[in-house]
């Protein structure tokens, strides 16, 4: 018995702290360290996974396609929502799946869309080589650069009447998260509270598109890949969930000195992905 308890201890050990040179997951709710495996299975049994990232990380957008990946291999009927591209776009994205657009062809509308192609490239042919539907969720960049700029109030009655049932409510815990991921980029008084109701319109605009999909696609989960600003429980996820979809997980990256072990909590993400740098989940 004596012999046997450090081995025990020993195993309690190795699960609770992380392996040096590894990317690794902190359940934030129980604040232990959990595998890649015990989260797979809890994310196959939802039907929405939000991925935090920072647009331009390689790290977060290769765990993104292993979540991707895993869950496919797994047998779960995939899509893959994006911040990246508008709804209006959605043709293209279709084409592309389906074979019907070469890469250069389907790259002048990405680059309408978005930038950084290197980064996404391969989440895009992953979807592509295996039929994954890709969901374009987000809206004009005219409205959300007017908002960003002059505010809500600035829209006219014809502008909101394409955003029925959109509200821009600014709580302390929504500026405080968007204060903490901008970091030293923060702007404060007018500016920063346009900003902010910018935020809000595209989380409301993301999440109605994310739910129409889930209406008329039941038997999918819908991984969704967006800004951590988007994808944290204040964005996105809060406003599908007044929508009536409660069944979702949200994985965040740490952003060294903005989330990370210590300062995020269970009211921002369910989990959080640590050393995205060093390589793959485990």
């Amino acid at each position: 018995m004596k012999r046997l308890f450090p081995i025990l201890l020993a195993g309690l050990l190795a699960l609770a702290t992380p392996i040096p040179g590894k990317a690794h997951i902190l359940q934030l709710d129980e604040g232990k360290y959990v595998s890649f495996a015990e989260v797979l299975k809890d994310l196959s049994t939802t039907r929405v996974v939000f991925m935090g990232e920072l647009h331009d990380h390689a790290g977060h957008h290769r765990a993104q396609l292993q979540v991707i990946r895993a869950l496919h291999n797994r047998g779960v009927t995939l899509a893959v929502g994006l911040e990246m591209f508008r709804s209006d776009s959605q043709q293209a994205l279709d084409r592309w799946v389906a074979g019907e657009s070469r890469e250069e062809e389907f790259l002048r509308d990405y680059e309408e869309n978005w930038s950084l192609w290197p980064v996404y490239r391969e989440i895009f042919l992953f979807a592509r080589e295996h039929g994954v539907k890709l969901v374009g969720l987000n809206l004009s960049r005219k409205i959300t650069g007017q908002v960003a700029s002059k505010g809500m109030d600035s829209l006219s009655p014809e502008q909101l009447g394409e955003l029925p049932g959109v509200r821009c409510v600014v709580d302390p815990p929504y500026r405080s998260f968007i204060q903490r991921t901008l970091g030293a980029h923060v702007h404060k008084g007018a500016v920063f509270e346009n900003f902010c109701e910018a935020q809000l319109l595209w989380d409301t605009a993301m999440a109605r598109t994310l739910m129409n999909f889930l209406g008329t696609h039941p038997e999918h989960l819908v991984v969704v890949l967006a800004g951590s600003g988007h994808a944290w429980h204040y964005g996105i996820p809060r406003q599908l969930r007044d929508l009536g979809e409660t069944n979702l997980r949200v994985l965040l990256p740490e952003i060294p000195g903005r989330i990370e072990e210590g300062t995020a909590t269970a009211n921002e993400a369910d989990y959080l992905m640590i050393g995205l740098d060093r390589g793959g989940l485990h």
